[in-house]
């Protein structure tokens, strides 16, 4: 019986007590199974492995595409302020006590002297910023069409445009209202703005040759909605849509940037026009 002679070689270099025949693919050294961490190709030791890590380029992630999307330099930040503002203010409503709904809701009657009520024209716009505290489903459904709508509509028209459009839609709507509802019609709720963001969408879609079938059978099934719905002001729907839908008409005939100052005059036109309706209602 013989016996094989052993080398040095043949013992892991960390524990020398302990025989292997396995090497480090990087050093070469003789690595027992606790020393060995598994590589691509073969096994390194731990100690190549741990400059491996040391010495391997750093890669910077990036955030996930609906992230970069809510949050990146593009984000719809003015559609997303409205959002919040809207849900502050019912938060507020939803307080006992502080009065916020009767403080900021429009009717008629605050903008004609002849019924004796305080003139307040102000509530023509901080109306559409509230809602029904009764009924939850009124800010949801609200705000899930201005989620859907308003960043397509910022992204197009950039930041300012898309708050004159959006501002100028609700108080259209309230506009409406004042035209053809009775003095104590009371209303509030961004549906109005968020109709103006429809026919907006209408407008520019069609202009750049798109599809609108979609569109059409959604507003007409809102207008419907308001129609035959009791609760449901389809006169501040139907104000907000023409006004967002001559605001988008503007910007899509004034797009060259020469024809910026004109935009702009114009747009304030339209919202002049609106002043000047609603006093020649109140004179009347």
């Amino acid at each position: 019986m013989s016996s094989v002679p052993t080398s040095s070689d043949d013992f892991c270099f960390r524990h020398p007590g302990r025989q292997s025949y396995v090497l480090c693919q990087r050093c070469g050294r003789t690595v027992c199974p606790e020393c060995q961490v598994q590589a691509a190709v073969g096994v390194h030791c731990v100690e190549c492995a741990a400059r491996d890590r040391r010495e391997a380029p750093r890669v910077k992630r990036g955030r996930p595409a609906f992230l970069q999307n809510l949050t990146g330099a593009g984000a719809p930040v003015v559609t997303y302020s409205l959002i919040g503002l809207c849900v502050l203010v019912y938060v507020l409503q939803l307080i006992p006590g502080l009065g916020v709904t009767n403080a900021i809701l429009f009717a008629p009657a605050y903008v004609q002297p002849s019924t004796g009520a305080p003139l307040e024209p102000w509530r023509m716009i901080t109306s559409i910023f509230a809602h029904s505290p009764s009924s939850i489903f009124h800010i949801l459904l609200n705000m899930y069409s201005l989620f859907i709508f308003g960043p397509i509509l910022e992204r197009m028209l950039g930041r300012g445009r898309f708050l004159a459009l959006y501002l100028i839609a609700g108080l259209g709507g309230s506009v409406a209202v004042n035209l053809l509802g009775g003095p104590l019609t009371a209303v509030l709720g961004a549906s109005g703005a968020i109709f103006g963001l429809m026919g907006a969408f209408f407008i520019i879609n069609r202009h750049l040759g798109g599809n609108s079938i979609q569109i059409i059978v959604l507003v007409g099934l809102n207008l419907a909605f308001g129609l035959f719905i009791p609760g449901i002001s389809w006169q501040a729907h139907l104000g907000g849509l023409i006004a967002g839908g001559l605001v988008a008409l503007i910007y899509v005939r004034t797009r060259p940037i020469r024809m910026r100052t004109t935009q702009i005059l114009l747009v304030a036109a339209v919202a002049l026009g609106l002043v000047a309706i609603t006093v020649a209602r109140a004179l009347v």
